[in-house]
């Protein structure tokens, strides 16, 4: 379906000023360097900023301290890329299924499900569940016994939610997500490792997008807790009752041991791991490739990832990192000889 807009429009709906034709119409959305006369993109930086009177676009939107410039139609918001992503959902809508259940789903007893709800063939619903009104289930997801799921939530193929857990609302679940498997917990006795079962669930708060490929284990007792508005990326892994606070950013390939407590609005850059039975505080920011095993205070910005070199120096680093204690302490006693040494020569 083609969409048009007016350029009034699209300022009424993106709560931003208008510094051009509010008659122009325009029929898509572009990146800053192929969109055309018909199109809307984006500017912020100086990178882009500098540029905008050779711009091609339409229109373009822009911070609110920009000055007008002649012959370009600009929209002043408060924020550009996320003024420009409410324009991208005029122009590219979301279309859910239709309500209704497959004829090929698999619906367990007393299962209660709410208004306008798509079922998908292949589903799985257990014994117990609720799912609250206008979900969409698709093709292929398990969802275990007695879980409960609320509003407006999304799962798409492959997702499974075992036993017990607790999804909120508008929540959405990427592909191949698996929710409450159990816990890492094994105890060793007479050179054996014997399995601790794993009696929690996983709470999923309102808001909150999980990735494809994410593990969020169920909690040992109590519960593994994702609270509202976190977002995770592809490939994530959560173990049992791990706390993750408020509007945190989990990125790909993170991994988080078990019993580790995290505040609100932290980053846990790519490849980060963080150790177990830790607390990181609200703001944090974890650095790509960052190895966590103490707790970090409020605020605090942490990073160990090394950078890119070539090859045969890092080669040459490698064969220098066991010597390192041996050089700290040589290096450590010629400070103390030198010290002597230059007491030595103040005396004299």
């Amino acid at each position: 379906m083609a969409f048009d807009y007016t350029l009034a429009q699209i300022a009424g709906r993106i709560a931003s000023d208008l510094a051009g034709d509010g008659q122009k119409h325009i029929t898509g959305v572009a990146p800053f360097d192929e969109a055309g006369p018909d199109q809307i993109t984006f500017a912020t930086g100086s990178k882009y900023l500098n540029r905008i009177s050779a711009v091609q676009a339409g229109a373009v939107i822009v911070p609110r301290t920009c000055k007008p410039v002649p012959g370009i139609n600009l929209l002043l918001a408060d924020n550009p890329q996320f003024a420009f992503t409410q324009v991208v959902a005029m122009y590219h809508p979301t279309v859910p299924p239709a309500p209704g259940i497959s004829d090929r789903a698999q619906i367990g007893k007393d299962v209660h499900l709410g208004e306008a709800v798509h079922i998908g063939a292949f589903v799985t619903i257990g014994e117990g569940t609720t799912i609250g009104n206008r979900c969409v289930i698709h093709d292929g997801v398990y969802i275990g016994p007695d879980v409960r799921i609320g509003n407006e939530v999304t799962l798409f193929p492959h997702v499974t939610i075992m036993h017990g857990c607790r999804i909120g609302h508008r929540v959405t679940i990427h592909p191949g997500t698996v929710i409450g498997s159990d816990g890492f917990g094994f105890v060793p006795d007479g050179g054996h490792y014997h399995k601790i079962p794993q009696m929690g669930i996983v709470q999923i708060d309102d808001d909150v997008e999980l990735g494809a490929g994410n593990t969020i284990d169920r909690a040992t007792f109590g519960r593994t807790w994702i609270q509202r508005g976190v977002k995770t990326d592809n490939l994530v892994h959560i173990a049992h009752n791990v706390v993750i606070g408020e509007d945190s950013v989990v990125v790909a390939q993170v991994g988080i041991a078990g019993s580790t407590q995290i505040g609100h609005h932290a980053i846990l850059a790519g490849q980060a791991g963080i150790s177990g039975h830790l607390t990181l505080g609200n703001h944090v920011t974890v650095g790509p490739m960052t190895g966590v095993g103490k707790p970090i205070a409020d605020g605090e910005v942490v990073s160990s990832g090394l950078p890119s070199m070539p090859h045969r120096t890092w080669l040459r680093v490698q064969r220098i990192v066991p010597a390192l204690p041996d050089m700290k302490k040589q290096i450590s006693e010629l400070e103390k000889k030198i010290a002597a040494l230059e007491k030595i020569i103040a005396n004299t």
